[in-house]
């Protein structure tokens, strides 16, 4: 995201704060499958950040990238978080749902397929809330609830660049990102030194030059890591 962007980045991050009110909902129709063929070792789950076209984003196919070989010859698909990534109040909503409902039939589906989830900017909120522990205080009583405990088993990493931090937050009146315990091990926050979204820095530069600065890399080789410790995917 670049300065032009920052404007509406703080609009999107207002409503991700708001988002873990929408709950993922699973499929009623999907049914187990233990051994399906079409099932890969790994898929890796990316929200991009506000203005990137519809994808993974330049971050994220650069985390892809520097992944796949890391953890050949097992197989790989992708999916990018179905989101319109801007300023408009539903976006980051729907980010939050697509990306929960879509880990959800992923395990009723394969549930020997092993996931990373991660995200850049706003996307990295939206994983981040996909995977904290409960909805903010002040909810309404009958917001639904965040993703069941055993999905947790089947997520592998989680990967997040430039995840706004607890000042940017609270700067826009927001509760803070908090990572649930049943994820907090297995979650590499990246931030680049300057970044104003993730740290009290101020070059809007460094929030787009996770790509080139070694940090992708490093956070493939922190979910290949995981990846190698945990079922299918050893």
């Amino acid at each position: 995201m670049n300065v032009s962007a920052t404007g509406r980045f703080v609009g999107a991050a207002v409503v991700t704060a708001c988002a873990p009110l929408i709950a993922p909902v699973p499929s009623a129709s999907a049914v187990p499958l233990t051994s399906n063929p079409s099932c890969p070792d790994v898929e890796v789950v990316f929200a991009r950040g506000t203005g990137e076209p519809p994808g993974v984003g330049e971050i994220g196919q650069a985390f892809v990238d520097s992944l796949r070989p890391k953890i050949s010859p097992k197989s790989m698909t992708v999916y990018p978080v179905n989101y319109p990534a801007t300023m408009d109040f539903p976006t980051a909503m729907s980010g939050i749902n697509d990306a929960g409902s879509h880990v959800e039939q992923t395990v009723a589906n394969c549930p020997d397929t092993k996931m990373v989830l991660g995200g850049f900017s706003q996307g990295a909120a939206i994983i981040g809330f996909v995977t904290s522990a409960a909805v903010p205080d002040g909810a309404p009583s009958d917001a639904p609830k965040p993703l069941p405990p055993d999905v947790a088993d089947h997520i592998a990493a989680v990967t997040l660049f430039g995840t706004p931090s607890s000042q940017f937050m609270n700067s826009i009146g927001a509760p803070p990102i908090v990572i649930g315990p049943l994820y907090a091990a297995k979650t590499s926050q990246l931030c680049t030194a300057g970044d104003p979204v993730c740290s009290a820095g101020g070059d809007w530069a460094a929030h787009n030059a996770y790509a080139g600065d070694g940090m992708v890399d490093q956070a493939a080789t922190f979910a290949a890591g995981h990846l190698s410790q945990t079922g299918r995917g050893h």
